[in-house]
């Protein structure tokens, strides 16, 4: 198998587990169940970033993009988008990457995008 394949395998892998955590979640009857759950997303990425994009000099600067990374080495798996002006996730998309290749999109349905992006919205992009 190539390393292309391993990690997107990989890929598929991180969004079933996202997947399985959405509708647990959405399942959840009790607050406590909710709260288990919503802290095993809070566990779930290595790394939450945001950034700006092109600003003139001197002007107030609004975070614009995000990136959560899911895990990393061979292979790497990240959620990326855009945030909306309250600097929360409106656009979502899965990449995979594994030593020396590029960051690939994994392509994902209009319902798994939905998925991703209920996930993204769990983090808190603000100040």
């Amino acid at each position: 198998m190539s390393n292309d394949n391993n990690a997107k395998d990989q890929a598929g892998a991180q969004y079933h587990s996202i997947e399985e955590l959405i509708n647990d979640l959405k399942q959840a009857k009790t607050d406590q169940e909710k709260e288990n759950i919503e802290q095993q997303i809070n566990e779930t990425p290595l790394s939450i970033e945001s950034r700006s994009g092109w600003h003139i000099p001197g002007q107030e600067i609004k975070d614009e993009e995000y990136n959560i990374l899911l895990c990393t080495g061979g292979p790497a798996v990240r959620i990326i988008g855009d945030l909306d002006i309250y600097l929360q996730p409106h656009t979502v998309q899965l990449e995979y990457q594994d030593c020396g290749t590029l960051w690939t999109e994994y392509y994902l349905t209009k319902e798994e995008k939905e998925i991703l992006l209920q996930f993204a919205n769990k983090f808190f992009f603000g100040e």
